[in-house]
């Protein structure tokens, strides 16, 4: 049933990775964490069910995140978790708590470019960015099977371009140029221990009130994503 699986625990030996690079890392909003009681060094990871068909990926944790200790709780994430509401539980369904929200999203995976909140909710630098890459790269293709992800905003659909060939690079910048991106997709491959990952890619603008060009538009364009994705009751798990 959707949002009544509970994901496993993060891996402790890859959760202490996570812990030893955010020790050397600065920006983290140690006060923010200090405020919830929460530890900045703990990952805010979120993930989700090994064998999700789909998944969600972003740009990084903001306040709601650390004082929840979840990803995508926040108002940007909360419009993705109510559309997933609408369509699994019905367009009567009404408006999700939070608890609701986080259950509905337990049958999806989660995951930012980095697990950390940046001072001043500033995107992080491409040094910090390319620092956490392959811890998560590692999540992508270890912790979970599916290969489908709706990337939330340039930052998150950029990120499949680190460390890669100059070609995929420029695959990349041209599909996000192109006006249709919001509808298209796109395959990209990412090496991760020797293997050759293909992620198909599913933009989106990112949801943050701010963003004004798109911001009014953007629940109507994660409606469409998530009606040609056939999200629906049934359809949430890889087989096997």
């Amino acid at each position: 049933m959707s949002g009544g699986s509970v994901p496993p625990a993060p891996d402790p030996g890859r959760v202490a990775a996570f812990r030893a690079l955010a020790g050397e890392t600065e920006g983290i909003d140690t006060a923010v964490y200090a405020q919830y009681g929460r530890d900045w060094r703990e990952p805010i990871v979120g993930l989700g069910v090994p064998d999700a068909r789909l998944g969600f990926f972003g740009r990084d944790p903001g306040r709601t995140e650390v004082r929840h200790g979840e990803p995508f709780v926040g108002a940007g994430g909360q419009l993705v978790r109510r559309a997933l509401w609408r369509r699994l539980r019905g367009p009567d369904a009404g408006t999700p708590t939070l608890e609701e929200s986080i259950a509905i999203g337990r049958d999806f995976f989660w995951i930012n470019t980095v697990p950390y909140k940046p001072v001043g909710n500033k995107a992080w630098s491409m040094a910090t960015k390319r620092r956490f890459h392959p811890l998560m790269r590692g999540l992508l293709a270890e912790a979970w099977r599916g290969r489908t992800l709706v990337t939330l905003g340039r930052e998150a659909f950029l990120w499949f371009g680190i460390g890669q060939p100059k070609d995929v690079r420029e695959r990349l910048d041209d599909f996000w140029a192109d006006p249709d991106r919001f509808t298209g997709t796109l395959r990209v491959p990412v090496e991760h221990d020797g293997a050759v990952h293909v992620f198909t890619l599913c933009p989106l603008p990112h949801p943050s009130p701010l963003n004004q060009t798109w911001f009014q538009r953007f629940p109507g364009l994660l409606d469409a994503r998530l009606e040609a994705l056939d999200v629906r009751p049934g359809t949430l798990r890889l087989p096997g």
